[in-house]
């Protein structure tokens, strides 16, 4: 009985013996190399590991790492507190459009209804956000209690003030406004057609040389923070000397070598940005307190604005280039000087 059986049992397995299928497919794994998700799968884990070998020498040195971060806070938060202040300060200058208003002074024997109509044809015209009728009355009513001369304008035999109809323009450009102005003045009724841009270009002059004056500040101070960071990651460097040379001598290339000082650089900055955003959080709303009694005194509800969020974040993804800046520059200068010898 064996001897009918092992025929067929031969028969069986041969043609599975014979199949050519795995000696093609072994030779073919073996040609193609590791795939692509191998591959990302070792980049991310060396990148991982770059930023967790840089966290932890941060921290075993946490007062050094959180002076080095606050000398960077302070220096970012000079131009950025400048130029928050600055924006309060336009704020406070009110709607450049309510500074721009063009007076147009009726005549003497215009009357309330044709300031209205007047006041309604000029809130139709392009370029006009609004536009107010002070009748005569109310313009002596005013100028009595301004003045503080009441008796004397009782004396008076008829009101000498004329109507007045004041034009919010929709932007502020002097050529433009000045053709608004020339198109009003010739409207009817309309004796003189007055626009004073004296302290809106004053204004305008003082805030041109502040942001001037905040942009030189920030050249300077960032040139300063790329010379902090590359100073900070030298130290660094120097400290791992040893051990750097001994990665080149084993094949370790020159982005393996730079990548966790890039994270340390990225790192340091990180951290600045947060303390700035923090320094410059605390700074507003401690003089906050002191512009609040200011504005009081003057019947005004001012307040400073506080750090928006838009230019918190600005602020902190600038930090972390500047931090990965500064030590990609620092890395690149002292590389050639890594070669093992």
């Amino acid at each position: 009985m064996s001897a009918t059986r092992s025929p067929k049992v031969s028969e069986r397995v041969a043609p599975k013996a014979a199949d050519p299928q795995p000696s093609k497919k072994k030779p073919r794994d073996e040609d193609d190399g590791p795939d692509f998700r191998t591959l990302l799968a070792a980049w991310l884990e060396s990148h991982r590991s770059s930023l967790l070998d840089s966290l932890r020498r941060l921290g075993k040195q946490p007062i050094g790492s959180f002076f080095t971060c606050l000398v960077m806070a302070v220096a970012l938060s000079l131009p950025m507190g400048l130029s928050l202040i600055l924006s309060n300060i336009e704020r406070l200058g009110g709607s450049w459009q309510r500074a721009a208003q063009i007076s147009l002074y009726l005549k003497l024997d215009a009357g309330a209804r044709d300031g209205e109509a007047l006041r309604d044809q000029i809130k139709a015209l392009p370029g006009v956000a609004d536009a107010e009728y002070v009748s005569r009355d109310q313009a002596l009513n005013e100028f009595q209690q301004q003045s503080g001369l009441g008796e004397a304008l009782r004396e008076l035999p008829e009101n000498p003030l004329p109507g007045v109809v004041v034009v919010t323009p929709l932007e502020v450009d002097k050529p433009a406004l000045e053709a608004l102005r020339q198109r009003l003045a010739e409207m009817p009724r309309v004796e003189l057609a007055q626009l004073d841009l004296v302290w809106v270009e004053r204004l305008a002059a003082i805030l041109k040389l502040g942001d001037r004056f905040v942009f030189g500040l920030t050249v300077l101070l960032v040139s300063a923070l790329l010379l902090v960071i590359g100073n900070t990651i030298r130290l660094h460097i120097e400290n791992r000397r040893t051990e750097i040379e001994v990665i080149k001598l084993v094949g370790g290339t020159d982005s393996y070598v730079r990548r966790p000082f890039l994270y340390m650089g990225a790192l340091y900055g990180f951290g600045a940005g947060i303390l700035s955003w923090g320094v410059l959080e605390f700074g507003l709303n401690w003089l906050n307190e002191a512009v609040v009694d200011l504005s009081g005194l003057y019947n005004s509800d001012f307040a400073l604005a506080g750090v928006p969020a838009a230019d918190g974040l600005s602020l902190l993804l600038g930090a972390v280039l500047l931090g990965y800046i500064g030590a990609w520059i620092a890395v690149a200068r002292h590389l050639s000087e890594l070669a093992p010898r």
